[in-house]
């Protein structure tokens, strides 16, 4: 079950992706399994060389009440290779560019990964002009469906 970022694809032009590991308690590996996260208010940053998700959610795991985090929305360290990071922190010094969380979802050996994307934020236009294309598209899907 992956937990998917709608608002960053709306919101942000995606330019690159990178695929994070994150460093998560067991209570909180529980609940993104359940499905108890929250990627809307969340983004990213780059701190002392190290790659940080802040504002991500995700709900205390209930069996496990003694073990849960204090803060849900506590920030979370993410696992790259330093290269990427210092690459990431070039390109983040250009105007306008910010990392995005997009998808939160488990790999085929079970770990938690982050897919994060470098993204540029869209004008109010842009986002009509998507909109308009989407609507055509889903107009044309139903002609042809008939």
């Amino acid at each position: 079950m992956a937990i998917v970022n709608r608002r960053a694809r709306h919101e942000y032009h995606i330019l690159e992706t990178y695929e994070a590991g994150m460093i998560l308690t067991g209570p909180e590996v529980k609940s993104i399994r359940e499905g108890q996260a929250n990627l809307a208010e969340a983004h990213c940053i780059i701190r002392k060389e190290k790659l940080l998700l802040i504002g991500c959610h995700i709900s205390p795991y209930k069996p496990a009440a003694l073990n849960n985090p204090k803060e849900p929305a506590r920030s979370r360290e993410l696992l790259l290779h330093k290269k990427e990071i210092l690459r990431l922190l070039g390109k983040l010094k250009e105007k306008g560019l910010t990392l995005v969380p997009l998808k939160l979802y488990f790999n085929e050996r079970g770990f938690a990964k982050l897919e994060i994307g470098l993204g540029r934020g869209k004008k109010f236009y842009d986002k009509r002009q998507d909109k308009k294309e989407k609507d055509i598209k889903r107009d044309l899907q139903r002609r042809y469906k008939m």
